[in-house]
């Protein structure tokens, strides 16, 4: 009897072993589990993403204006150097902070930016969509 009851223990330590296993290596990668779309707990915000994907709020970089659908910010993506995935993008603001009405901030040193300065960032282009990070303002990434 205590044979059997060691096995059935045994049993259900390694199938809820599998179960951990399969959920912590193969559901955590995977964009159509139930939790897909949420961050650290967090939904994402209603509204479009800069791609066009529903789910993401569009800002932008200088003023952290939100933007609606259809609102661009200005950029200026140049062409790739030696075969790279990467680009160099100039941000110049979206249409709240190019007219003045908004504070322009770099995110990267906090500096206060005037008209004629610009973010320079890096794009990654992918398959069906492009993500960009900032790299600094043209203050702070002189030199």
């Amino acid at each position: 009897m205590v044979g059997w009851i060691h096995i059935s223990i045994l049993a259900i330590l390694g199938a809820a072993l599998l179960w951990f296993g399969y959920t912590l290596f193969f559901r955590m990668g995977n964009r159509a589990s139930p939790s897909a779309g949420r961050k650290q707990g967090k939904d994402l915000p209603k509204g479009g993403g800069a791609d066009g994907r529903a789910g993401e709020v569009r800002t932008c970089p200088l003023c952290t204006a939100r933007l609606d659908a259809g609102e661009r910010v200005k950029s200026t993506a140049f062409p790739s150097m030696r075969g790279k995935d990467s680009r160099i993008m100039h941000i110049s603001g979206c249409v709240y902070c190019l007219d003045g009405s908004r504070l322009r901030t770099c995110p990267v040193c906090d500096a206060d930016l005037g008209v004629e300065d610009v973010l320079i960032a890096r794009i990654f282009d992918k398959p069906g969509r492009s993500h960009v990070h900032v790299l600094g303002c043209s203050r702070c990434r002189k030199g």
